[in-house]
């Protein structure tokens, strides 16, 4: 691992996808801070995190193996990866809420923004950002936040929590290498927030569903079974789970 260690950022997603531009990063470059000012998360939301309290991350990812279609496993391996590395803490009751949202006890402790690279209709890489809060105690106006400290009263080392998730991620890695896609699918299926429980989503015009989530397609769309017993697959931002 090449680690890339900055005081402050706007972004470590940003400052990967310059370094990309200027020059060629070799495998597993990580650019980690101790304070970003513009995080982001998915559709535009901001990721807020106080200076040296939390881990936040970027991962430069070689990928030659990958149809654009078939993305979304980079996204299930990091989370998996997250999730691990969680239940090695005893962080209780972890779950990955879809598409990549890291939940301890229905809190939202962690997130994840993937960004990649195509060249020529191809996967080249990914820019994989992990924000995790660890250590941070105050969630002003997040009444769904949380942190592994507030959690466990235990005091985490963003290092070590980088280096386990890292190598967890590796571990996962051949997996999507030899097309294992089945078998990292299941897993991650069953890692989901909510699957089959009666839920309560909310679509793009703010009409109200029920249903239960039954996993995920090969191109990450969430499989939802609705109350008339109809199977339907809903892209990111068509869909958003209430409860």
């Amino acid at each position: 691992m090449n680690l890339i260690k900055l005081d402050a950022i706007d972004s470590t997603n940003t400052y990967l996808k310059q370094l990309v531009t200027q020059t060629a990063p070799k495998d597993y470059t990580v650019v980690m801070t101790r304070e970003q000012t513009g995080g982001r998360g998915q559709m535009g939301t901001k990721w807020i995190s106080e200076p040296s309290r939390n881990l936040t991350f970027s991962l430069y990812k070689q990928i030659n193996h990958l149809e654009p279609e078939q993305q979304f496993y980079i996204s299930m391996v990091i989370s998996l990866a997250v999730f691990d590395v969680l239940e090695s803490f005893n962080i209780p009751n972890v779950k990955i809420k879809w598409p990549n949202d890291i939940l301890s006890a229905n809190k939202k402790v962690g997130g994840i923004l993937i960004e990649n690279i195509l060249r020529e209709g191809r996967m080249s890489a990914a820019i994989i950002g992990v924000g995790l809060n660890l250590n941070q105690l105050e969630f002003p106006g997040l009444i769904n936040a949380s942190s592994l400290k507030k959690i466990t009263g235990v005091h985490y080392v963003r290092e070590e929590v980088l280096y386990k998730i890292i190598d967890r991620f590796r571990f996962y890695v051949p997996w999507v290498a030899g097309k294992e896609f089945d078998k990292l699918r299941a897993l991650y299926e069953s890692r989901l927030f909510r699957k089959d429980k009666p839920s309560t989503f909310k679509d793009r015009d703010g009409k109200l569903i029920m249903g239960f989530i039954k996993g995920v397609d090969q191109d990450g769309k969430l499989r939802v079974l609705l109350e008339d017993e109809v199977m339907q697959s809903f892209e990111l931002k068509e869909l958003t789970l209430l409860y």
